[in-house]
């Protein structure tokens, strides 16, 4: 029965972080647009080197 005395705090607190999680999403544009996301999957990609990649052309 004691344990109860902690869970039941620790679960309405976890429950909040989680509604305030999800209303930070929703106002910060990260759920806006979800048909484009699904989208990109089908669209071409320009043939070339990521930004993060080098080209190793010139390299002996």
């Amino acid at each position: 029965m004691d344990i109860l005395y902690l869970l039941i705090p620790l679960s309405v607190v976890l429950v909040l972080a989680i509604v305030g999680v999800f209303g930070w999403a929703i106002h910060s544009g990260q759920l806006d647009d979800l048909e484009r996301e699904g989208d990109r999957i089908f669209e071409e990609e320009p043939a070339g080197v990521d930004g993060d990649q080098v080209r190793q052309s010139n390299v002996s």
